[in-house]
């Protein structure tokens, strides 16, 4: 029997993650800069034109507390996840997932009000990065 050697994520290029429901479209952005982690949040005003994003937050982070947590919330096994609105729940939550990392593989799941393993997990990470980091303009 052979051992299981886990794939982690090195390295990042790009993450977006879209959240869509009845009180509006949001998105939070990480990309790289200056060699840090910059985590954004943003709030999608919909017009017929197009979508404008409305920045909210902003805030860097040490690259490897992001690929901590990207890691402790397993996203490389979200690729391919593709959660269908549950039964009988009238509301919820739509999400898409789209990353860049380890150079060029793209990583892209979505559902609605139906999420991966350990997503609720990633979305407060987030969150406590943007409320607990440095602010950045």
């Amino acid at each position: 029997m052979g051992f299981f050697k886990k794939e982690d994520i090195e390295s990042f290029e790009i993450i977006t993650l879209h959240l869509g429901g009845m009180r509006g479209l949001c998105e939070y952005e990480i990309v790289m800069k200056d060699g840090l982690a910059e985590v954004s949040f943003y709030d999608i005003r919909c017009s017929q034109e197009h979508d404008e994003r409305i920045l909210r937050e902003r805030a860097t982070c040490d690259v490897a507390r992001m690929l901590s947590l990207l890691n402790d919330c397993r996203v490389l096994s979200w690729d391919g996840f593709d959660g269908p609105h549950p039964k009988w729940v009238l509301d919820g939550t739509m999400f898409r997932f789209t990353a860049t990392v380890n150079g060029d593989r793209k990583i892209y799941a979505h559902g609605s009000e139906n999420f991966p393993r350990h997503y609720h997990d990633f979305e407060s990470g987030l969150r406590e990065i943007l409320r607990n980091t440095e602010k950045t303009e």
